[in-house]
């Protein structure tokens, strides 16, 4: 799912971009269009800038096993979010999940 419009993406289709903003690590889900976008926008100032190493990942990313991504589906459906029947669930809807049980 595009998490800037709520589009339902193919599998395969969408894009994770991370970056980071005055020390806040984010991460986003996009369409090729908003990836695009995204990139034009940060280009000059990438260009300007100096490239430093990776920060350390704060939390771990938690590799879920096919029930809980079931249930992960099946609360999105649930609360009215969209997310496909197959392919990666958006970090979005798993972070809402988490913090909702």
């Amino acid at each position: 799912m595009d998490d800037l419009t709520g589009e339902l993406l193919p599998d395969g289709q969408g894009q994770t971009i991370s970056f980071a903003l005055d020390g806040t690590s984010y991460e986003i889900d996009l369409n090729k269009d908003n990836a695009d976008a995204l990139r034009e926008v940060f280009k000059r100032y990438v260009a300007a800038g100096r490239k430093v190493g990776r920060a350390r990942q704060v939390t771990p990313r938690r590799h879920r096993n096919r029930e809980d991504t079931a249930a992960i589906r099946a609360w999105a459906w649930q609360n009215g979010l969209q997310v496909s029947e197959r392919g990666r669930v958006p970090s979005a809807i798993v972070q809402a999940y988490d913090a909702a049980n």
